[in-house]
């Protein structure tokens, strides 16, 4: 079993920074990537960034030229900076980790943590 452990995050007004973090612990051999999802009150969950092994990053739409994902591989920890936030992008947001497994390919998730932007 992988455990995700999320910090950061909380209330602030539009336009401000904020830098969630998310450091994985127990089985976390074979990890092939890490990322952030978010999801709205009545709304699908989506991708927010995810970063692979080799460095291949994917931005979702909503968080192209605002938001900066990063990783330390050797602490099996993830960073999302988060720049220019906007009310919309009050959710929660949920560390996720992908490992590859005897059983194939297998996902975690952390617990999630609010983020409220405020206009």
């Amino acid at each position: 079993q992988v455990q995700l452990v999320q910090s950061g995050g909380g209330l602030v007004q539009a336009g401000e920074s904020l830098r969630l973090s998310c450091e994985a612990s127990g089985s976390t051999f074979g990890v092939t990537a890490m990322g952030w999802f978010r999801q709205a009150p009545g709304k699908q969950r989506e991708l927010v960034a995810i970063q692979s092994n080799n460095g291949e990053t994917t931005v979702g739409e909503s968080a192209k030229g605002r938001f900066a994902i990063s990783r330390d591989i050797a602490k099996n920890t993830v960073y999302l900076q988060m720049n220019g936030l906007k009310v919309g992008d009050s959710a929660v947001y949920y560390c996720y980790i992908q490992r590859s497994t005897s059983h194939g390919l297998q996902s975690s998730w952390g617990q999630g943590t609010q983020v409220t932007v405020d206009s």
